[in-house]
């Protein structure tokens, strides 16, 4: 039975290589596979999906106003695909979480989703919200905070290291620009007490 599935976590926990690694065991076992990625993250390239450890894969890429129901139906028609598997999914607007819901119920393709759940303020994305209120099932895939326990937030830092507490709800960036915590060094960093 097709499901909607929201895989979330913090920065660096290793979600695209999870993602990278699901998507290899299904075309191992000679089922096709549809990789779609936000087309505003290039940080490997436009249309790649890559690991910090090292794995990347072309993939298709989405705008926050294209169809996505339209987009998986045109590919569907090269061929039958076993699963869909969506990097970056915090970008998906609502509506577009609405499509992989219905390309769920009514194409009975699964979707697997993988993307934050917080941004450095400590605020749902749009896409990570409405994934928390559809998906039939939710994984988080966990990473720890400095002090060794799970971390849950991210803060954004300026060149010296410094919390950022205001700014764009997106900035691309990676290890240079964002650190995971636990809730607790998180309040520490923003100024919290």
């Amino acid at each position: 039975m097709a499901k909607l599935y929201f895989n979330y976590s913090t920065m660096n926990a290793g979600k695209s290589a999870v993602l990278l690694q699901a998507s290899h065991n299904y075309r191992e076992n000679d089922m096709n596979t549809y990789l779609l990625t936000a087309q505003i993250d290039t940080r490997a390239g436009e249309g790649r999906i890559a690991s910090r450890i090292g794995i990347s894969e072309a993939a298709d890429t989405f705008t926050p106003t294209e169809d996505l129901s339209a987009k998986i139906k045109q590919r569907l028609e090269l061929g039958a695909v076993a699963a869909i598997f969506v990097d970056e999914a915090q970008f998906l607007t609502p509506d577009q979480v609405w499509q992989l819901a219905r390309v769920v119920d009514d194409l009975k393709v699964p979707v697997l989703c993988y993307g934050l759940r917080v941004d450095f303020q400590g605020n749902l994305f749009p896409g990570s919200a409405t994934l928390l209120a559809l998906a039939d099932e939710m994984r988080e895939v966990r990473t720890i905070c400095h002090c060794g326990k799970k971390a849950t937030m991210v803060i954004r830092q300026d060149d010296s290291g410094r919390a950022i507490t205001k700014g764009d709800q997106v900035q691309i960036g990676g290890n240079e620009s964002y650190v995971s915590l636990c809730r607790r060094h998180w309040r520490e960093a923003v100024g919290d007490p």
